[in-house]
């Protein structure tokens, strides 16, 4: 099964090939792949250049692995723990107040990008243990677990629990005219 996501307007093609799969081959990422995907996110724009963002990870295998394994919520434990790397996404509750989710998100969304360039698949979960998440992490109050990243290289969705093979297919999103106004935001959005 498969979705082709098309738009009206010219946007770069990395935007409509991007998604969001569950099923990854098992095999770690390099440090170097790591190091490469954190560069990318570190550029994102944020509110007065805070950037209230910090990316801790595990590799495949690696002694932090079995630790961060616990992080993700059962659900997603089923299929994430074939990823190569699992990031967790923290933001900076003091460096920057109003603004340090929505700057993380930024610094994800770039993440994202970058791994596709580099032939790699990225997919968030917000179904996680953010307890769970400062036990591993010995976090300090001021940072918030965000997200979990999972990252690696795609694999065929036979390899998913057939309940979510029919899940890997790039979602559709709401027709441009449903997510944009000009000038008063009608009561709908």
């Amino acid at each position: 099964m498969s979705t082709t996501r098309t738009t009206a307007t010219p946007i770069h093609s990395q935007f409509l090939e991007r998604m969001s799969p569950r099923a990854f081959v098992p095999e770690a990422l390099s440090t170097a792949q790591l190091e490469q995907l954190v560069d990318a996110a570190r550029w994102a724009p944020s509110a007065s250049n805070k950037q209230p963002w910090h990316f801790a990870y595990a590799l495949r295998g690696d002694a932090h692995w079995q630790a961060f394994s616990q992080i993700p919520n059962e659900a997603n434990r089923r299929w994430c723990l074939n990823a190569g790397a699992l990031i967790v996404l923290l933001s900076n509750q003091e460096s920057s107040p109003a603004k340090h989710s929505f700057d993380a998100g930024c610094a994800w969304g770039y993440l994202a990008l970058e791994a596709h360039a580099m032939g790699l698949a990225t997919h968030a979960m917000g179904g996680f243990s953010a307890d769970e998440a400062r036990r591993v992490l010995n976090l300090p109050a001021h940072l918030l677990p965000e997200c979990v990243i999972a990252v690696g290289r795609r694999a065929d969705a036979a390899t998913l629990p057939e309940d979510l093979r029919a899940r890997e297919i790039p979602s559709l999103r709401k027709p441009l005219n449903e997510v944009l106004s000009a000038g008063a935001v009608p009561s709908a959005a």
